[in-house]
């Protein structure tokens, strides 16, 4: 269906804290912010009570879900964990995960949030930042259903497998995105700024929270390669996940001088990705349109 396309809006599919939509509406945007967890909901109601209040920032409280999950009920069990608030996650097998990690949750219910219903009401934005712990897709797939797309889009890369990240590129070429970046998370708020002058919205001195998922856009730099690129560089973070991961084989060797022997595959895996091994990335991708809209 054919849906209006804003220039100066952005969703924000895992406000957290608030890390990125600060950067979004200090640059003047217009923000949809979506929050399961309803502690950081009203913390981030506090935080930007001027902007919720001026109409520039909209607070959607809820989980985003699939449509499957959608037609069971208009609640749904959330993982709020303990330990670290950004680990939240309507999926039990990212909170059994969690656990081995040493963290805890607690279940609650909250409200199941249609996110095409959302687009429908509040239209498409030029931006669409999505880290919502497992879920990123179900955001992706629901753009199947409007003619219009956002023209840049991010999402949590998928470490668990190679093939899940191959069925993410896909799933975005096939809406097409036809140019993509892996940006390491892990060092942003150390080497991130926005660029002078800016290419997204307002220049505005900013410095990066923790967290934050950093530059967007046109303010990305200039390393947008093609769907080949992506996968082949992926391949090589991919291993780092495997060696040096949440579950990494290297995290088990016990044996003289294997702390050494993980130190210099860092150091060489950090020489052929150019980042922090393992690290953890997010799949930035721009539409073909981009620009001509």
């Amino acid at each position: 269906m054919p849906l209006p396309k804003h220039a100066d809006l952005i969703y924000d599919v895992g406000m957290h804290k608030g890390e990125d939509s600060d950067f979004y509406l200090r640059k003047g945007f217009r923000v949809v912010a979506f929050e399961a967890d309803p502690e950081l909901a009203a913390h981030c109601r506090d935080r930007f009570e001027r902007f919720v209040q001026s109409g520039q920032l909209l607070i959607i409280e809820g989980a985003i879900v699939d449509q499957r999950t959608l037609a069971e009920g208009n609640r749904v069990s959330f993982h709020r964990n303990r330990d670290n608030s950004v680990w939240g996650t309507v999926h039990s097998d990212w909170a059994r995960r969690n656990e081995r990690l040493g963290t805890a949750s607690d279940l609650i219910e909250v409200d199941a949030i249609d996110f095409a219903e959302v687009l429908r009401r509040t239209g498409m934005p030029h931006y669409m930042k999505i880290d919502i712990e497992g879920a990123d897709m179900a955001c992706v797939e629901a753009l199947r259903r409007f003619d219009t797309r956002p023209d840049y889009i991010s999402i949590e890369s998928d470490k668990s497998s190679f093939a899940g990240i191959r069925r993410e590129i896909e799933v975005l070429r096939e809406l097409g995105y036809d140019r993509f970046q892996a940006v390491e998370q892990s060092t942003i708020h150390r080497i991130q700024r926005p660029p002078r002058p800016a290419r997204e919205g307002a220049y505005i001195e900013h410095r990066f929270e923790r967290g934050s998922s950093g530059l967007f856009g046109a303010e990305l730099d200039d390393k947008w390669c093609t769907t080949g690129a992506m996968l082949r560089r992926y391949r090589l973070i991919r291993l780092g996940y495997v060696l040096e991961g949440d579950d990494g084989i290297a995290r088990a060797w016990r044996f003289p001088g294997s702390s050494r022997l993980r130190f210099l595959l860092r150091r060489v895996l950090g020489s052929l990705t150019g980042a922090t091994v393992p690290g953890w990335y997010d799949t930035h991708a721009r539409h073909r349109s981009a620009g001509r809209s």
